[in-house]
């Protein structure tokens, strides 16, 4: 086997890279990584504005982006997605799942509504998004899988109460282990990040939180979404050639104590 020199390691020159919740958060600055690293990229998310956005800044950086809407939780929205993607680069090297949300209510209270949303979007489409582009990676012979999971699907958030968000995620690191021993066979490695807490669109909302939740982070603050491209380059690149079924946690501690 021939190994790339390290000036050649964390590379991923032409690779094409397919990206759900691109437009926004902790997805534009994964969409962003991956063009500077050198992949062209597909901007996937709901809110097509968000998504043509980001595409116009990575092409501002001198690589190819596509814009695509779609929503993830549908499978034909998803499939078509990735038909066109196909048809603009012929093939689909990286697979980044990162769309996400998140619902605090207590248990008790949770509707039917607000469980399937998270579930939905979370569980439900990470594996919409993994099938389809799976699919085409067993084809072409390899690549590689990200599924954005949390510290979530390890620790029990305090004090919100979040037990479908928990649940989901707890979820994505399970479904990234199966897929990673089903697909090694094919070239393909599956791996997940798990984000501590990050100061994200979605965390700001509910920065009230932030004093709750920074003394229980051993270094005391949340994180940064740019601090999550070294471990996204890791995963996608020859890096991490053998490793698969990982759960790399970026968390600042959080889930040592």
């Amino acid at each position: 086997m021939k190994h790339p020199s390290l000036k050649d390691l964390f590379s991923i020159e032409g690779q094409i890279a397919f990206v759900t919740g691109g437009g926004r958060g902790i997805g534009k600055v994964f969409c962003k990584t991956l063009a500077e690293a050198g992949a062209d990229v597909i901007v996937v998310d709901i809110d097509p504005d968000t998504a043509s956005q980001t595409a116009r800044e990575i092409e501002e950086m001198g690589r190819d982006a596509l814009a695509v809407k779609a929503d993830v939780t549908k499978s034909d929205e998803v499939d078509r997605a990735v038909q066109v993607s196909l048809d603009r680069f012929g093939r689909i090297d990286i697979l980044v799942n990162n769309a996400g949300i998140c619902i605090h209510e207590n248990a008790e209270d949770m509707t039917d509504e607000q469980w399937d949303a998270v579930m939905d979007v979370n569980l439900k489409g990470v594996f919409y998004c993994c099938r389809a582009v799976g699919k085409v990676m067993i084809k072409q012979g390899g690549g590689k899988i990200v599924n954005v999971a949390s510290m979530s699907a390890l620790i029990v958030n305090r004090p919100q109460n979040q037990v479908s968000y928990n649940a989901s995620k707890a979820g994505v690191v399970m479904l990234t282990r199966s897929l990673a021993v089903e697909w090694a066979q094919y070239g393909i490695r599956v791996n997940a990040i798990s984000p501590g807490y990050m100061l994200t669109e979605m965390t700001r909302k509910v920065s009230h939180m932030f004093p709750l939740w920074e003394p229980m982070v051993p270094m005391k603050r949340l994180g940064e979404p740019e601090e999550l491209r070294g471990a996204l380059l890791f995963l996608v690149s020859d890096a991490s050639s053998y490793v698969t079924g990982h759960n790399l946690i970026v968390d600042g501690g959080y889930t040592l104590i």
